[in-house]
Parts: C-alpha cells; sequence; structure tokens
C-alpha cells in the first residue's frame, strides 16, 4: 500500500522525492500544473487514486479536506451536485473545482464524470418495501428508512472490502501481530468499539493483549511498558482527530513494531505503520458503519490465532 503521512511524505522503506506543494494557478493552466507534478490528467478513476496515493503532492488544508472526502465517497461524489458534494466535504464549492484543475480537468463536472464511470453497475436496484400505516405511521416510516438506509451503506462497505481487500498486507498484518510477545490494541472515539472488540477476542482466544482505553486519561501511561518484541494494532479513521497517532509514536519509539488499520491514504498512521489495511465506511444521514471495519478485524484476529496455532504445533529441528 502507498503511504502518505500528514504533511505528505511517503515512509515506504525507500526514500522519495520532496513532495510538490499544489499552489494556485493565476492563469488557470491546469494542464502545465499536472505536466508539472509529474504526471498527465487521470483517464479513470483507479489512476486518479493511484495518483493520491503517490506521496507526490502536499495539499493544503481544505483541498487535503476535498481528497479525503472524494476517496472515501465516490458514490457520493458521482451521485450530488456539487453544491450538496462541497457540503458534504465541509469545503466551498470553489475548493472542488480548483481539486479538480490541479489535476487538468476543466472543472468539477469533468472530474466527476471518473466517478460516475466508476459507480456505473454498483448502484442497487430500488426495492419497494411494505410501510407501516396508522397511528405514528410517519415516526415509524422515517425509522424504517433510517434502518434500510444504515443497512444500505453497511452492505456498501463489506461490498468494497470484497472488491479491494489487501490479501498481501492482511497476511503482513497477521504474521506481525503473531509474533509478538504482546499486543498492544489502540484506538479511540469510533474506532474505539473496534479496538475494544478485538481485545476482548483475543483475550478469548488466549492471545495477551492490552488495550489502551484511557481511562482516567492514562493512555500514555499504558504504553509507557511497551518494548521489543511487542506489537501495536491502531485503528484509526477521519478526521483523524484522536490521540491515537501520538500514542503509536510512543510505542513505535520504544521499539514496538505497529500494524493499522485506517481509511485512507492520509491517515497520519500510514507513516507510523510497518504495513497497514484501508477500509472505508459508507455513512447514512452523517452515521458511520463500522461493519466493515470489524469484519476485517475479527479476519485479523482469527488470522493471529490460526498462525500462533500452527507455530506451536511446527516440528523444532
Amino acid at each position: 500500500m502507498s503511504k502518505l503521512d500528514a504533511t505528505g511524505a511517503a515512509r515506504t522503506g525507500a526514500r522519495r522525492k520532496t513532495p510538490a506543494k499544489v499552489a494556485p494557478d493565476k492563469q488557470g493552466n491546469a494542464r502545465g500544473r499536472a505536466a508539472a507534478l509529474g504526471y498527465t490528467k487521470p483517464r479513470t478513476y483507479e489512476e486518479l487514486r493511484a495518483v493520491l496515493s503517490s506521496g507526490t503532492i502536499h495539499f493544503p488544508k481544505r483541498l487535503r479536506q476535498a481528497a479525503i472526502f472524494l476517496w472515501q465517497h465516490p458514490g457520493e461524489v458521482a451521485l450530488g451536485t456539487i453544491v450538496q458534494v462541497a457540503e458534504k466535504a465541509d469545503v466551498q464549492p470553489s475548493t472542488l473545482v480548483r481539486f479538480a484543475q490541479i489535476f487538468g480537468y476543466s472543472g468539477f463536472s469533468d472530474l466527476q464524470a471518473l466517478f460516475k464511470e466508476h459507480m456505473k453497475g454498483a448502484w442497487p436496484e430500488g426495492r419497494a418495501r411494505d410501510e407501516p400505516d396508522g397511528v405514528g405511521a410517519d415516526e415509524a416510516k422515517a425509522s424504517l428508512q433510517f434502518m434500510h438506509g444504515l443497512i444500505a451503506a453497511s452492505q456498501t462497505s463489506l461490498n468494497r472490502v470484497g472488491e479491494s481487500f489487501d490479501i498481501e498486507g492482511f497476511e503482513r498484518v497477521v504474521d506481525l501481530l503473531a509474533h509478538a510477545d504482546l499486543v498492544y490494541v489502540i484506538g479511540s472515539k469510533r474506532a474505539f468499539p473496534v479496538t475494544a472488540y478485538v481485545s476482548l477476542t483475543l483475550s478469548q482466544q488466549g492471545v495477551r493483549n492490552i488495550l489502551v482505553d484511557n481511562v482516567g486519561s492514562t493512555a500514555f501511561d499504558q504504553v509507557g511498558c511497551v518494548g521489543e518484541g511487542d506489537a501495536v494494532l491502531a485503528v484509526s479513521f477521519s478526521p483523524y482527530n484522536s490521540i491515537t497517532p501520538d500514542l503509536v509514536a510512543v510505542a513505535l519509539e520504544r521499539g514496538a513494531r505497529v500494524a493499522s488499520i485506517t481509511d485512507s491514504t492520509f491517515s497520519p498512521l500510514i507513516a507510523l505503520s510497518e504495513i497497514s489495511l484501508e477500509v472505508v465506511e459508507s455513512d447514512f444521514a452523517g452515521f458511520r458503519s463500522l461493519s466493515a471495519s470489524l469484519a476485517i478485524a475479527m479476519a485479523v484476529v482469527h488470522g493471529v490465532v490460526a498462525r500462533r496455532a500452527a507455530s506451536r504445533r511446527r516440528p523444532v529441528d
């Protein structure tokens, strides 16, 4: 997986060139800007993602915010108007236009065409549903619509994993954790349900681990005993405003190996991790699913347990 930290520097084992900075072009020469960054206008959604994850661009704050939204929500970008997409990304429509022009597109609609083409055939057909009648019917209908929306978001998240799961990366994460003396599981806010379940399941399977839960604001004390031979599984999702990267940095300085589950190439965990797994959760009405994250996390736990069991059965020469 390509890696890009919060400052745009890549950490893939080999040093790369200093990332180019994206600056406004008063003359509007979008093609020239793209050429200056060393690539031509992406022709497909996959090519655009490859450029975004290449570690060659350092985005200013608002453009980075737009890039994260476009990375995580291709369906909403494909279906929405520029005003709707800008509102959901919490940026101005002009920011989306500027983002598109950086990559050589004439405007947002030109860029949006890539997302529409990518999403063709991925949108499920609508299905008629029985709706309640009588007293409280409006409230019940609203609740059912919300539930169906969350279910659809979960299905979208799981389908996305099935289409693009990084098998090689998954095996490396499992191997890293399986050979650890002690596994530290770190995640906060929306990621905490995932890390709590991982820690519980590891404990039930006899794998020694510590859940860094920050009870009593003791998170940094909890990672204070991390040492060489230990490993960290960190989980973090945008908007990346938790203390998780700081805790992981402490563990890394103390010699621990780090694997992570996160949701984009812009996550600060990427630069701190030896290997990362990407999972993008869809949302509905502002509520994000955790279904894909939990599925991947449980698969990691299962793999770690199986790998450790196989290691114990292997005969010694």
